[in-house]
């Protein structure tokens, strides 16, 4: 039998425009979606639906302002296993011109790769004017998840932290825009996420043998989250952390901080 939830701490009171919400094929799939129905759980979502579209227009005009004025811009996510960091890049991307934007999640790097400077392989995929490139993981891989998991050497690693900001500074000194994002969830989240992941068969080729021991070496990507923030975020180029226990609240914030910090004309016709 369908059940519905009625259990408020205070009587929730739907308003008309609450109610005209809810009978649009947003509101009806979000009220059916999920038993036992909840009013606000579903209003909530097409409020998201709603915040979303109306910032994903904006993305749109951020990016014709871009190919207008030839603007290169780097995004980069960085966050623990199962933090968002795909679910984020799909929702700023799904509705920009794919023609002038670029998705980089690098595989582990070859053996001529690992020859080369190691941040030689990421300026590889910086943008050409007018393009923006989304980082999901980025040269970032070598402050936490390589030393974490012995990808790494002791000496690679000090050399990177010595590296790292002057790399930003040349980047941001070119031209290039540089938004530097990470996406923060509790240990009982990601375990959380990584259950439903092992049990979706539709997302099990998600889980890799780092993600396999991401809960048990969490103190040690901690330790190194920390060092990396206090020596990289600089007020050249800080880093924004996103609390990301809430899909939806992440999504939101990562969209406006990227609107926040790109000085585009608010103005362009699109």
């Amino acid at each position: 039998m369908n059940k519905v939830n009625n259990a408020h701490k205070v009587p929730f009171k739907l308003t008309e425009a609450d109610a005209e919400k809810l009978n649009s094929k947003e509101g009806l799939i979000s009220v059916m979606s999920k038993e036992p129905y909840n009013i606000e759980r579903a209003l909530r979502y097409v409020n998201y639906l709603n915040k979303l579209e109306e910032l994903q227009v904006e993305l749109i005009r951020l990016q014709t302002w871009a190919i207008e004025k030839g603007e290169r811009i780097i995004i980069l996510f960085e966050g623990r296993d199962a933090a968002g960091k795909g679910g984020a890049i799909r929702r700023i991307t799904e509705r920009i011109n794919p023609r002038h934007m670029r998705i980089v999640a690098l595989p582990k790097p070859t053996e001529e790769q690992k020859s080369q400077w190691y941040f030689q392989r990421y300026v590889e995929q910086f943008p050409k004017a007018g393009e923006l490139v989304l980082f999901d993981r980025s040269w970032y891989n070598r402050a936490v998840v390589e030393p974490v998991n012995g990808f790494c050497t002791e000496d690679q690693y000090k050399v990177f932290m010595k590296q790292v900001n002057g790399f930003e500074k040349m980047i941001l000194q070119s031209g290039i825009r540089l938004v530097k994002i990470y996406m923060s969830i509790s240990k009982k989240e990601q375990h959380k996420r990584f259950d439903e992941i092992k049990n979706d068969p539709l997302k099990q080729w998600k889980m890799t043998p780092v993600d396999e021991r991401a809960q048990d070496l969490w103190d040690d990507y901690t330790e190194y989250k920390k060092k990396m923030f206090k020596k990289t975020n600089t007020a050249l180029s800080p880093w924004k952390i996103i609390k990301a226990n809430r899909k939806t609240h992440a999504r939101i914030a990562c969209i406006e901080h990227i609107l926040e910090s790109i000085p585009y004309d608010k103005n362009t016709e699109i």
